[in-house]
């Protein structure tokens, strides 16, 4: 196992060695979806930064069981305890059964979570699927003295546990500060204002509902991931992730619960992306200023001004470490099409890349070291907190290298064979084992592509310029272009 994985956690508010509770194996639970729109880019950015933790922890050899959850009852309007579920006030809107508008909307999610390349979790618990144990936990927290029955609702007293534990210690909230900033209390028969739902009575006009010690209701948003990591991971976990937004109050509260309830903090360590922002402000459902991925795949947004792939997208994301924020432009996109490319270019030059069995040239010591050297450098930014960042430079510092034995200006049989091997699997297996980044879309005309470079080749050996002229506007087309060197002739991307 790699020992120098340093992992940056919420709670400590520091980078911590990563030292799995039970090594090899590493329970990581991360919120997922409310499944009541179609996914935005905000979604991708969570699925692909713990995607990216997935792949690489397995790449290390650990065995990874990856809960990730579908929310799909109880997630109220606001994120408050009052109000519309989420998916019932969509299910009214389109005269559907809630269950219509949840499994059309997962759907969708896995539909262009596939498209991003991003690996299917070990498990995808659903709340509604889970509901016999949110209310084994609820009753747990009231036999523990920190939850009390207000006319057929749970509520969770916060007050009351943060006199012997520490209610804010993930989010630096200060209880009394919270409590002196709270609203009036609702009528909703809280003894503070502070508290939250763990249960709540369902009204007659309340479509999602089911039967519980304390009548008819539905579970509280915070309850449902405390219980289903509970179920799946055990009391106490290695990882717990999810969006910055969920930090307070959702990831607080489940710290809460399960410390009530399981007399156990959920989690060891605790990670959060940061948001995708428009012009500075955060990109959201609620605030209405989201793009849709399918309106990214197609360009067809007021904000967009071409279609992107989902192989750029998932570039765009990386480029930037998970807890930075990265802010929306067409601009931006464009480069990381670019910088996708470039890449993609990089990973078939590498593949391609073969030493003459025939010719012995001496080994080049200092030039080997330094292959080693960049090729060792490339897993500095995934070991420093998981920072895509520092990785993608650290492969476009190895492709510049790489380019001199493509150019002449390097002799590739002056490194050892054991050294250009290491080089092509740290590359190709960064690149595309844990980045995830895949070509789009070529390898069904591959074969079409080589046929078509084949004519090019016949119709430049008898000087058939327009026929060369030709074939150079259909790659041009395609996004390709023809390098035609002294020395060979090939395809790649165009940058």
């Amino acid at each position: 196992m790699n020992k120098e994985l340093k992992i940056y956690n919420t709670l400590s508010r520091e980078k911590e060695i990563f030292e799995p509770i039970l090594a090899p194996y590493v329970g990581m639970y991360v919120c997922g979806p409310t499944v009541y729109g179609d996914p935005h880019l905000g979604h991708a950015r969570a699925a692909i930064t713990f995607d990216i933790v997935f792949r690489y922890l397995q790449f290390l050899g650990f065995k990874v069981r990856y809960v990730r959850n579908i929310t799909d009852v109880g997630h109220l309007e606001n994120d408050a305890d009052e109000g519309e579920d989420k998916i019932a006030k969509k299910a009214k809107l389109e005269q559907l059964e809630p269950m219509e508008v949840v499994q059309y909307y997962t759907d969708a999610y896995h539909r262009i979570m596939n498209k991003m390349n991003v690996l299917s979790p070990s498990i995808e618990p659903h709340a509604s699927g889970h509901i016999i144990e949110q209310i084994d936990l609820t009753e747990k927290i009231i036999e523990s003295g920190f939850a009390y029955v207000v006319d057929g609702s749970v509520y969770f007293d916060v007050v009351k546990y943060s006199k012997s534990n520490h209610y804010g210690k993930l989010s630096g909230r200060i209880i009394d500060d919270l409590i002196s900033g709270t609203r009036e209390l609702d009528g909703s028969g809280k003894a503070n204002a502070l508290d939250f739902a763990l249960w709540k009575k369902a009204s007659p006009e309340h479509i999602m509902k089911w039967q519980s010690p304390w009548g008819e209701g539905f579970p509280g948003w915070h309850i449902e991931c405390s219980a289903m990591s509970t179920k799946y991971l055990g009391k106490h976990f290695d990882i717990h992730g999810g969006g910055m937004d969920l930090m307070f109050p959702h990831h607080e509260c489940e710290i809460a619960q399960a410390t009530a309830g399981n007399h156990a903090e959920p989690a060891k360590y605790w990670m959060h992306n940061n948001m995708i922002t428009i012009n500075g402000q955060k990109m959201g459902k609620s605030l209405g200023n989201f793009i849709t991925m399918d309106e990214l795949f197609s360009g067809k947004h007021s904000l967009l001004k071409q279609a992107y792939t989902p192989m750029t997208i998932r570039f765009f994301i990386l480029q930037a470490h998970y807890r930075s924020t990265l802010d929306f432009s067409n601009e931006a996109l464009i480069a990381a099409q670019k910088g996708y490319k470039k890449l993609l270019n990089g990973l078939k030059l590498i593949k391609n890349l073969n030493q003459s069995p025939v010719v012995s040239d001496p080994c080049n010591e200092a030039l080997d070291q330094e292959f080693r050297k960049l090729s060792d450098a490339c897993f500095e930014g995934l070991n420093d907190d998981f920072n895509t960042a520092i990785t993608i430079a650290g492969l476009f510092n190895l492709l510049k290298k790489v380019n001199g034995f493509q150019t002449g200006a390097l002799n590739i049989n002056q490194i050892t064979s054991e050294t250009l091997n290491k080089v092509k699997e740290t590359f190709i297996n960064i690149t595309e084992n844990i980045l995830g980044l895949v070509e789009e879309g070529i390898s069904e005309n591959e074969s079409l592509i080589e046929g078509l470079l084949e004519f090019y080749k016949d119709a430049k050996t008898v000087k058939d310029y327009e026929k060369v002229d030709k074939i150079r506007k259909y790659f041009k087309e395609a996004g390709l272009v023809i390098r035609d060197s002294k020395n060979s002739i090939d395809w790649a991307y165009e940058e």
